[in-house]
Order: structure tokens, then C-alpha cells, then sequence
């Protein structure tokens, strides 16, 4: 007898069968920039920086993730990820799907982007395309500003092979001495004090038919080198000469239990990455002969799995230098960001004569937040006039005493970093925390937390075990008799130069539960506080994990009983297992779930009785999407939140993340609107297969393009009545 309904086992949610895993899933985001690069639709330089972009994120994730997995295989650790691989099993699967990528960008950037290029009067040339002239010009180049750079190292019993340093481009040569017909290995190293791509003179560069000169006419640096060895090696024969070039294990780890100072210990491991780990990868031109690749591999202690043969131009990353081109016509249109209504109406119009003092400027900007919550949107709208205003304004208002910031990342030249130094010059309060651990911006910021410091500036290194990863300020300022307190919470770091290519929120409020929960977090940060709870606040690792899991539960609750549910959330990843598996209780419910994925998703949608009311999607474009937000019906009493956190192990338990609720009606209804844009976005948003695979979204028919990062350019610029 069948079994009845009730009968029927439930499926087990932890099965490896319903999670993608972590690295294959990124391999996949990366793959959907690199189709910006190979997309028509992309204007050409534009696509030339996706393909660097593709290159240099490949960098970084061999730099880290595979560096970490090749480290686990050599422990012997056998741990499964929630898919139910271990760290062997990832590293062949990743190589399986990372080769087919590489090629596919190889031959694209060799076979269609070099002749577009070309018909648009950019020639990357090849040293054996050359003329007389050209070799000429090179030959003089090489002398004048090359070889004295350049420093052969010979391979022999009296010399070990050399220290090949992370990400450099290097030259293999096999000479022959003449005499006793041995062959010598030496390497060189491509030096990058030079430019990558060297230009001709306009006068030697490629001709139209019409006798009209290229816009850039070149050749790779390592071409130069490779045709002038002689020089080099003079009495010699130069028998091989090939490209390669390599990637090390470039990952920080302190032992921050034992660091008695934890600035210390970072400059002490950063002095081990400048030097660089193990050698992770190497690519090689394809054509390098059997000798020289196994004679690298053997002397670098590498497998044929570790290698990547590469047909063309190796180090693609270098290709971004061409967006410094004066070719408008060939990148997306210029961009200015606008300044917000709210923050126009103190701001000095041209045809004025009344002058604003700073402190009147000061007095109208904290008034406009006085008035109502205010939400920004970068780079819609712009960062210098009101973040970094919020700052620089403070810094030098009377009525404010005291200033405190988290900063993850921020320029090297940043403005924020200036204004704080100016308000504690102006004797204010000032307190900043510094995330020394934020990846490869380690050494920046110890380099402008030392500046901060000598400028009186009360300077924290983030908390033992917990990285601060959340976007806060808090301003406190007296006002007649009483203090008001001032807060942005953002999404995004305080940098102005990642402001104008990032996607982040800012939410800029006076009211008091805000103004509280930020001065009881910055006391946990700064003292010996262990805050547990929060007016308004969620707060990793205090309350966030806790609070989302009921919010989800709390529209599963609403599906069981027949009530409408539905979530939408936004964010760059969803990794977490336990959340995961709430969504799927969810859906299983009956809730439907839209997420907003840019990156990594390890949840797989439109499983049958799993995930038939999940719809991922991932939006790529201009822009770098990287705003958090969350919505949740609530039996028609609607909540959004927004914040700093994504759905990871990491965000949730090892990282210091905030998340606010937004109960403005306005903001709300801003928010909830550009939720839905992207949504319904049929240019830049991918939909997630239940394979793992991705399809670009494209319009129907007569159906209208809907470009998220389009309509928003052009919402920002009605809004300001910019025409």
C-alpha cells in the first residue's frame, strides 16, 4: 500500500545534493563578468576592462581560495564543504570548470577583440608585425630605458634558481655557450617600473588608408625584452625564450590570541606576503618547450595540475591601462553623480551673492537630518557631497564634540582620513576604528592609522577574533541645551574613489534609537562593553543571525496559515548553511523568495518539493553591485532593512556587521522600488539554473530593455532636474 501524504518522509535540507559549492559558484560570477567582456552590447574599451577585471579576480582567488584548499590537501584535512566535497575534490573540480574559462578569454581577447581594437585605430601589435622603422625606434627604446633596468639571473651550480615574486611577469631563456655547446637557464624578470604596453611614436604608429595615424600604436614590454637578448647574453646563442608567469599563496593568518600587538603582527605578516607564500599557479605560454615548463614545475615544486598553458598575452590584467585612452565614444558615458535634493538647498548657487559661512553651512546640513531620515545612493548620488561632507563639515563645526567612524577600506589619499585629522587639530573628540585585517588593504591602512594617530586621533585595531566590517559614523553635536546625535549607516566603505564605481546605500538620521545603539556599539568596539542588545540595531555576532532566521520563519509561519508571504533579499553572497535551509523550510511553505545575488550562491532554486518558489537572479553591469538589503512581507505590515552584512558563516559570526531597519515611509518606498527594478531587469540580471548555471536575461519581442544601472542614472538625474 502506497504511503499517504502525511506518511511521506521529509526531505533531509542539510543534503549536499541542495547546496552549489562556495568556489565553483564564484567561478560562475566570474564567468558573468568575463561575458561583459565577450558581449557586443558592451562598448569595446569597456570590454577590454571586464576582461581585465576577469583576470585580476582570478588573481585574487588563486591568491587566497585555491592557495587555502592546496594548504588543507597538504594537512591532510578531509572535511566536506555543505556540498559534500573536500578540499581535493574542489581543487580538480575547479580546475575542470577554470580551464575552459581561460581559453575561451584567450581566444576572444586574441581572435575578435585585437581586430576590433585594430579597426578603431588601437593596435596591439606583435614584435614579428613590425617594420624597419618600428624595430629601429624599439632597438633605441630598449637601450635607452630597458636594459639598464634589467637584471638577467643565470641558473647553475653556482647560481640556485631565483625568487620568482607574486604576480611578476618573467622571461625563461635557454642559451647555448658556443664552445662546449652547453645549455644555461637564466630568468627575467619584466620589470614593472615600466609600462606594460609601450607605444610608437605617432609618426611610426599604423596609417588608415587615408595616411590618418592610429590612436595607439604598441607592443607588449616582454616582446621588446624577448627580441634584444643578445644584449643580455652577448657570446651567447639564445635557444628558447617563452613568458611565464606566477601566483603565490598570499593570504594573511594571525595568531591574534598570542599578538600582544596586533599592528605588529600584521606588518610582521605582511613582510612574509611581500616575500609570498608557495607558488600556487603558473601560466606559461603554450608554445614553451617540454624542457623549460617541467624544469620551472620541478624548480618551484609544482604538478601539471598547478599550470596553465596560455595561447597569447599572458597577464591580462594589464589590458586596463587602455581605458586611460581619450575615447569617449568607446566607454560608457560619462557619469557625474548628482547631489541629492536635500542636500542642494544649502548648498551656494551660482547666481547668489550670500556667501554661506561654514558654520551656516554646517547648521543647514545637520538641519536637513534633523528634519527626516535622508537615504543615499552611490554613484547615483554623490559621495563627496554628502558623506564625505557629513565628515569634513563636522570636523570643523564648533558645535560638534565628538566624531567616531568604523573604516574597512578607504583611499590612501582620502579626504575622510584629512577631516578627521583636521577635528581632532580642532580639538574634538575623534575616534576611529581600523580594520587592520581588511584584505590586501592592510598596509594602507596601517599606513593612515599612523598618520591618524600622531594627529591625536584615538585610534582602535579592530577586536581579537572579529573583523569590523560594518559601515558606521556617529556625529554628536551640541546643540542650545541639548545633544543631538547624528548617524550614517552605510553599506559600502568610506572611499571616495570605489564610491563612483560601488552600488552602496547610506542612511543619514538623528533620531535618538539610532543615536543610542551607535554609541553603545562603538563603546563594545572601542572599551570593554559586551553589548547583547540593541534598540534598533541587528549587530553581528550579537543578534543579526538570530533575527534573520526568525524574520524567514515568520513568513513560513504566515505561508502555513494561507496568509500571502514574501521575502526579497539583496546581497554579494549566501553562503550560510542554516539560512539556507531556513529559506528552503520557507519555500517548502509556500513563501516566495526573489534574492538578489551578485556573486557566490550556494543555494540551488527550482527543485521540485525543495525550492520551487526561489528565483535567483545576479545582476552584472557598470557598476560593482554591493548594496545589502532585506524585505519581508509581514502580513502586508512590510519591514526592509539594510546594512553591511551578507548571508556568510563569516558576516554573521566572525565579523562586527549592522543592519538597520528602515522606518521612514518614504526611503522605504525608494528602497522597495529598486528592489523591484531590479527584478525586472532584462539586460544586466542572470537568472540561476538549478544546474548551477546561469542564463542572461534578454527582452522579448517588442518588450522594452529595462538596464538597472540605466534607469537609475536616469531616475537620479529627473530627481535633481538635471536635463
Amino acid at each position: 500500500m502506497a504511503k499517504s501524504k502525511a506518511e511521506t518522509p521529509l526531505p533531509d535540507l542539510t543534503d549536499p545534493q541542495y547546496y552549489f559549492n562556495r568556489e565553483l559558484s564564484w567561478l560562475e560570477f566570474n564567468d558573468r563578468v568575463l561575458h561583459e567582456a565577450l558581449d557586443e552590447r558592451t562598448p569595446l574599451l569597456e570590454r577590454l576592462k571586464f576582461m581585465a577585471i576577469f583576470s585580476s579576480n582570478l588573481d585574487e582567488f588563486f591568491m587566497v581560495r585555491v592557495a587555502g584548499l592546496q594548504q588543507q590537501v597538504e594537512a591532510n584535512v578531509t572535511k566536506l564543504t555543505p556540498d559534500g566535497r573536500d578540499p581535493l575534490q574542489q581543487l580538480q573540480d575547479i580546475s575542470d570548470r577554470l580551464r575552459p574559462m581561460i581559453k575561451k578569454q584567450d581566444e576572444h581577447f586574441e581572435k575578435v577583440l585585437r581586430g576590433l581594437l585594430a579597426e578603431k585605430g588601437i593596435h596591439i601589435l606583435n614584435y614579428i608585425d613590425l617594420n624597419v622603422e618600428q624595430r629601429t625606434y624599439l632597438q633605441k627604446f630598449y637601450e635607452d630605458h630597458v636594459f639598464p633596468v634589467l637584471t638577467p639571473l643565470a641558473v647553475d651550480p653556482g647560481h640556485p634558481f631565483p625568487y620568482i615574486s607574486n604576480l611578476s611577469l618573467n622571461l625563461a631563456v635557454v642559451v647555448r655557450e658556443p664552445d662546449t655547446e652547453d645549455e644555461l637557464f637564466a630568468r627575467i624578470k619584466v620589470p614593472k617600473v615600466l609600462p606594460r604596453f609601450v607605444q610608437l611614436p605617432k609618426q611610426l604608429g599604423v596609417h588608415d588608408e587615408q595616411k590618418k595615424p592610429a590612436v595607439w600604436t604598441g607592443i607588449p614590454l616582454e616582446q621588446i625584452i624577448s627580441h634584444h637578448l643578445e644584449s643580455l647574453f652577448p657570446g651567447m646563442t639564445i635557444e628558447q625564450c617563452y613568458p611565464f608567469r606566477i601566483t603565490r599563496n598570499a593570504d594573511i593568518a594571525v595568531e591574534e590570541d598570542e599578538a600582544d600587538d596586533l599592528l605588529l603582527a600584521i606588518q610582521k605578516e605582511l613582510r612574509k606576503r611581500k616575500r609570498g607564500g608557495s607558488v600556487v599557479r603558473m601560466e606559461i605560454d603554450e608554445s614553451a618547450s617540454d624542457q623549460i615548463r617541467e624544469m620551472l614545475m620541478r624548480e618551484m615544486k609544482l604538478e601539471e595540475k598547478n599550470v596553465h598553458q596560455i595561447k597569447g598575452l599572458l597577464g591580462l590584467g594589464d589590458l586596463m591601462s587602455f581605458m586611460s585612452l581619450p575615447l569617449p565614444n568607446l566607454k560608457d558615458s560619462k557619469w557625474t553623480p548628482i547631489v541629492p535634493p536635500p542636500f542642494q538647498r544649502y548648498r551656494e548657487s551660482e547666481d547668489t551673492e550670500n556667501v554661506l559661512s561654514p558654520e551656516e553651512k554646517s547648521e543647514s546640513f545637520f538641519g536637513e537630518i534633523r528634519k527626516s531620515d535622508l537615504l543615499v545612493h552611490h554613484p547615483y548620488h554623490s559621495f563627496s557631497a554628502t558623506v564625505q561632507e557629513f565628515i569634513e563639515l563636522a570636523a570643523i563645526d564648533p558645535k560638534v564634540l565628538a566624531i567616531k567612524m568604523t573604516l574597512y577600506r578607504t583611499s590612501g589619499d582620502s579626504p575622510i582620513i584629512n577631516a578627521l585629522i583636521n577635528a581632532a587639530e580642532h580639538g574634538k573628540q575623534v575616534a576611529v576604528l581600523v580594520e587592520l585585517k581588511a584584505r590586501f588593504d592592510e598596509e594602507n591602512n596601517i599606513v593612515w592609522a599612523r598618520k591618524l594617530e600622531k594627529a591625536g586621533v584615538h585610534v582602535v585595531y579592530g577586536l581579537v577574533g572579529l573583523k569590523t566590517h560594518t559601515k558606521t559614523a556617529l556625529i554628536v553635536r551640541q546643540e542650545e541645551d541639548k545633544i543631538h546625535r547624528y548617524v550614517h549607516i552605510g553599506t559600502g566603505n568610506y572611499n571616495p574613489k570605489t564610491a563612483n564605481l560601488y552600488t552602496d546605500l547610506g542612511l543619514f538620521s538623528c533620531r535618538e534609537e539610532l543615536g543610542a545603539d551607535l554609541t553603545d556599539l562603538f563603546n563594545f568596539l572601542t572599551g570593554h562593553s559586551r553589548q547583547r542588545s540593541y534598540r534598533k540595531l541587528l549587530v553581528a555576532p550579537v543578534s543579526l543571525r538570530d533575527r534573520m532566521i526568525v524574520l524567514i520563519q515568520r513568513e513560513r509561519d504566515r505561508a502555513l496559515k494561507g496568509e500571502k508571504a514574501y521575502i526579497i533579499a539583496k546581497m554579494n553572497a549566501l553562503v550560510d548553511p542554516s539560512i539556507i535551509k531556513t529559506l528552503y523550510e520557507a519555500s517548502q511553505a509556500g513563501v516566495k523568495i526573489d534574492l538578489i545575488i551578485r556573486g557566490i550562491c550556494c543555494l540551488r532554486p527550482g527543485l521540485e518539493g525543495i525550492s520551487d518558489n526561489i528565483q535567483v537572479i545576479s545582476v552584472i553591469g557598470r557598476f560593482l553591485e554591493h548594496s545589502r538589503i532585506f524585505y519581508f512581507y509581514n502580513n502586508g505590515e512590510e519591514e526592509i532593512y539594510m546594512g553591511s552584512a551578507d548571508w556568510m558563516q563569516r558576516n554573521l559570526d566572525r565579523r562586527v556587521e549592522a543592519v538597520v531597519p528602515i522606518d521612514n515611509p518614504h526611503i522605504f518606498q525608494e528602497l522597495k522600488q529598486f528592489l523591484d527594478l531590479m527584478l525586472a531587469d532584462n539586460r544586466q540580471a542572470w537568472e540561476l539554473q538549478p544546474d548551477g548555471h546561469y542564463i542572461q536575461r534578454r527582452p522579448e519581442g517588442k518588450e522594452d530593455e529595462i538596464s538597472t544601472h540605466e534607469t537609475l542614472m536616469a531616475m537620479a538625474l529627473k530627481s535633481s532636474n538635471v536635463t
